[in-house]
């Protein structure tokens, strides 16, 4: 395998509990890859299973069928049958994720939120905490705010911390829900900007962008989910 990541014949299903067990067939036979420098945005309508994809390949989902391989190194991981310690050595090194939203301890300074990436993998805390307030810097979150937990800020101050968390490790994939549907046009900017150049420095990325223009900015390719059949 010589893609960064790749998707053989995915499915996920999921059981309505409220409604008396019913299954819920979201994706069938999902399959492509990612190589280091393409950035794979994934298509189609609301509620074809666009975040649910990602939410697969990080491993908050597990799903039916299927392979989520992974290079790591010269190791290949499946992450549809990875153990839970192999999938946080995944998101230590390998996979970053920017979410819709971001979830951070309560009490955490923004600058602790975006440095523990790098606390994670062994770096020390002066140096992970210099870049982190770089990346702060970067993506034009005021200094005041740098100690204070992000729970408090708007909602696009919140998304830049999101990404600025996921973007410090530079890790060699990068999974993006809507990483610019909360920002205003120049933060709209900066952030597309990043991307662009972390996809030309070789990050492989699956992203979800409603917003035309940012799609446009930094896909190579779009990969179209399929509709699904109803049942007769």
């Amino acid at each position: 395998m010589t893609a960064a990541l790749e998707l053989r014949e995915v499915g996920k299903s999921f059981t309505m509990h409220l409604q008396g067990g019913v299954r819920l067939s979201v994706l069938s036979g999902i399959s492509f890859s990612v190589h280091s420098g393409e950035c794979v945005v994934l298509g189609g309508r609301s509620g074809l299973g666009k975040s649910t994809v990602l939410k697969m390949i990080f491993g908050n989902y597990r799903c039916d069928s299927g392979q989520i391989l992974v290079r790591r190194g010269g190791e290949i991981v499946d992450v549809a049958t990875a153990t839970p310690r192999q999938i946080l050595a995944l998101r230590q090194r390998t996979i970053s994720y920017v979410a819709q939203f971001l979830r951070a301890v309560p009490r955490v300074p923004a600058v602790d939120v975006v440095a523990e990436p790098l606390l994670l993998t062994g770096t020390p805390p002066e140096v992970a905490r210099n870049k982190a307030m770089e990346m702060l810097r970067q993506l034009n979150i005021p200094e005041t705010l740098w100690r204070i937990p992000p729970a408090t800020f708007s909602g696009g101050e919140q998304q830049r911390v999101n990404i600025a968390r996921a973007l410090i490790a530079e890790h060699p994939i990068l999974l993006l829900d809507e990483p610019t549907a909360s920002l205003d046009a120049d933060n709209r900017a900066r952030v597309l900007a990043l991307l662009a150049a972390r996809r030309t420095a070789g990050t492989a990325m699956v992203g979800i962008f409603h917003d035309s223009e940012a799609r446009s900015s930094v896909a190579t390719r779009i990969f179209s989910l399929p509709e699904r059949r109803e049942a007769a």
